[in-house]
């Protein structure tokens, strides 16, 4: 592929050749462009602004050797983040990184509908300027992130340094994630590993689901730490780190999270919960640094600890 590129003006020109035949034009442009992420370019394909031979395409549009790919990116309007003086729950601090224990019901970063109360907001006001700037104004500091109502450990990076070597080990799978929860049903092995790649549902954008076609490999280990009548308490490890993982494996094998609206089925929880019984529990990784390996331990929030001693057992 030849092309052409003003990332001042943000103007894009692509011509493509023979190795890019028959990829999906989000996709290519994606593995093209490190600083527009794919569901910006497909918004930007939603909206007619990217053109193959000066005619709009589909993010589906699959290309052909010759296609001229043309577009400007229009600049990004980033709200102002504020920071907001929230108590932060602080497992582990140094100059370069922060592992905090996240509670249930905030949210990690801005997004539309959530500009304040983040975890990002008191992370800012917390660390002030000494956090990583990688991921832009949105996402200071932030290399991971968990769900809203998932509890439990995550790590923000204070420098750049930093974020580039948390995310290496991010990617080469060698941090160390184990998260416990409670799920529907008796599972009937000690332990064992669901290998199922994970994508975004067909029907449903909002959710992932096991996709054989389009999905990502994911892989998780599980472990029984203890049985009640009805529900298991597990300990989930993550060899790969897909959004909702756990939530989709473990509803893909008949056994979803107590709790999870999205991927329970329709089953309907006799305790008062708000969202998934999953924590984040344990956290280790080689400090950037110093090379040291670093372990933190986020205990069990309150409503999990309840939850275990009034399960029947």
């Amino acid at each position: 592929m030849s092309d052409h590129f003003d990332l001042n003006r943000k103007e894009f020109c692509f011509l493509i050749t023979e190795e890019w035949e028959d990829e999906r034009i989000d996709k290519a442009l994606s593995g093209l462009i490190d600083s527009l992420s794919r569901s910006y370019l497909q918004k930007l394909l939603k909206d007619r602004q990217i053109k193959v031979n000066r005619l709009p395409v589909k993010a589906n549009y699959r290309l052909k050797c010759g296609d001229e790919i043309r577009f400007q990116a229009p600049d990004a309007v980033e709200p102002n983040i504020v920071p907001e003086n929230i108590p932060l729950d602080i497992l582990y601090e140094d100059e370069d990184v922060l592992v905090v224990n996240k509670p249930k019901g905030m949210v990690v970063h801005p997004a539309a509908g959530h500009f304040n109360g983040t975890l990002v907001n008191a992370v800012m006001y917390h660390c002030q300027e000494n956090l990583s700037g990688i991921n832009g104004i949105m996402r200071p500091g932030i290399v991971h992130r968990i769900d809203k109502d998932t509890t439990g450990s995550i790590i923000i990076c204070k420098n750049d340094f930093s974020h580039h070597c948390i995310a290496a080990q991010l990617k080469e799978h060698t941090i160390v994630r184990r998260y416990h929860a409670i799920c529907y049903g008796t599972i009937p092995s000690e332990e064992g590993t669901i290998s199922a790649p994970i994508g975004r549902h067909p029907l449903d954008r909002k959710k992932m689901s096991i996709n054989e076609k389009n999905g990502k490999p994911a892989v998780t280990h599980y472990k029984v730490l203890q049985r009640f009548r009805g529900y298991t308490y597990i300990e989930c490890q993550l060899e790969t780190g897909r959004t909702h993982q756990i939530r989709v494996h473990m509803a893909s094998i008949g056994h979803p999270l107590l709790g999870d609206q999205n991927y329970s089925g329709g089953r309907k929880s006799p305790f008062s919960l708000n969202g998934q019984c999953l924590h984040a529990k344990i956290l280790g990784f080689l400090h950037p640094k110093t090379g040291i390996y670093v372990e933190t331990d986020a205990p069990l929030p309150e409503y999990f600890e309840h939850l275990l001693k009034v399960l029947p057992g």
